[in-house]
């Protein structure tokens, strides 16, 4: 399933940011949204998840898998997103965490050793019951991805996600997200102003024109 773009025109106000934005991405393909601070990178993913509010104004169509999103919610438009900071829940150790978008109806046999083959993914067997702030930066990064996998989205958007991180770990974060996405055939939309990131990451480059 694909995730189109298109005609997607944006204002914040009376003032232009982008215009004709018209994009395909297909199931495990990444296209990085680049562009200098200020060019509409985050406010084209928030209109794309359904979180453009006021003073934004936008034209244009989403669809994911041929269904139109414009007028849905959030909730219920399937997208993954992943942010520059891991938003771990503190008060659940890391294997709740990883818990907690999982469909419900799973058996809690399913739901455990779903949890544990996540943890192998990232290296990190034994560690259901740490608490999320013991871990390293690298670590928080990768379960924060695959607690937003285990949701099981049609699409995955990706919001700056490396920038916080140290370039050593950088690098192999960037592999581990490429490998995931190619996992999971997702398409997905990378907002990054570092063009190390798409390069890493075999992406698709698409510089916001503007209006």
């Amino acid at each position: 399933m694909s995730l189109d773009l298109i005609n997607l025109s944006a204002h914040i106000g009376a003032e232009p940011l982008f215009s004709g934005v018209s994009q395909s991405i297909d199931p495990g393909h990444i296209l990085a949204v680049m562009g200098p601070s200020g060019s509409g990178k985050t406010t084209l993913l928030n209109i794309i998840g359904g979180f453009a509010a006021s003073p934004v104004r936008w034209t244009g169509e989403v669809q994911l898998a041929g269904r139109r999103l414009n007028s849905l919610p959030p909730q219920r438009r399937r997208l993954g997103l992943v942010f520059q900071t891991p938003l771990l829940f503190p008060h659940l150790s890391v294997g709740q965490n990883l818990g907690f978008g999982m469909p419900s109806g799973q058996s809690a046999v399913l739901r455990q050793a779903t949890i544990e083959q996540a943890l192998s993914t990232a290296g990190l067997t034994g560690f259901a019951d740490r608490d999320p702030e013991s871990l390293s930066g690298g670590q928080r990064a990768r379960i924060s991805l695959l607690r937003t996998l285990l949701s099981q989205p049609d699409a995955l958007l990706l919001d700056e996600p490396f920038s916080a991180l140290d370039e050593a770990t950088k690098a192999d974060m960037r592999a581990f997200t490429a490998a995931q996405i190619r996992n999971t055939a997702l398409p997905t939309i990378l907002v990054t102003h570092d063009p190390r990131d798409a390069e890493a990451m075999d992406a698709r480059r698409f510089h916001l024109p503007p209006s």
